[in-house]
């Protein structure tokens, strides 16, 4: 695999309070959108906040990891749907993200539950944002195989 560099631009105006940042990706894939200080701690309003980002990272990366997990293990999924919520608190007097939580519900043809449990801890552990994550924020994971 190649080294890879992705970026992400934030033009920013103002106070934390009251400013607001545009955020750009280089790839093109994401239009600009807002960020504020007020979407991370009271109210979206439409606008993302660094966890929400680094969320759509986690899943996003979360959920490749294991499609990938369980393909080598001759379990292509069907379907993976993946949700990150990233906690946001003041620890020790500073701002912190303290969380990740990662649920997965997967349809994946022909695989046992217990199977599929063990796939997606590797998964997370083999995660390039979960291995960014560790040591300094909390993973945790549900997964559920989706039997119908």
């Amino acid at each position: 695999m190649a080294k890879a560099d992705s970026t992400a631009t934030v033009v920013w105006k103002g106070d934390l309070v009251h400013g607001s940042g545009e955020v750009s990706v280089k790839s093109g894939a994401l239009p600009g959108f807002p960020v504020t200080w007020a979407s991370r701690t009271l109210r979206s309003q439409g606008k993302s906040s660094p966890e929400e980002l680094i969320a759509a990272a986690h899943a996003s990366c979360f959920s490749m990891a294991l499609s990938n997990t369980l393909a080598e293990a001759g379990y292509p999924p069907e379907q993976l749907t993946v949700n990150a919520t990233v906690g946001f608190d003041v620890v020790q007097g500073a701002p912190t993200i303290t969380a990740s939580a990662l649920e997965v519900v997967g349809k994946v043809p022909g695989m046992e539950r217990a199977a599929f449990g063990e796939a997606a801890e590797a998964a997370k552990g083999g995660c390039p944002v979960s291995r960014a994550l560790e040591g300094n924020v909390k993973i945790t994971l549900a997964a559920r195989l989706d039997e119908a």
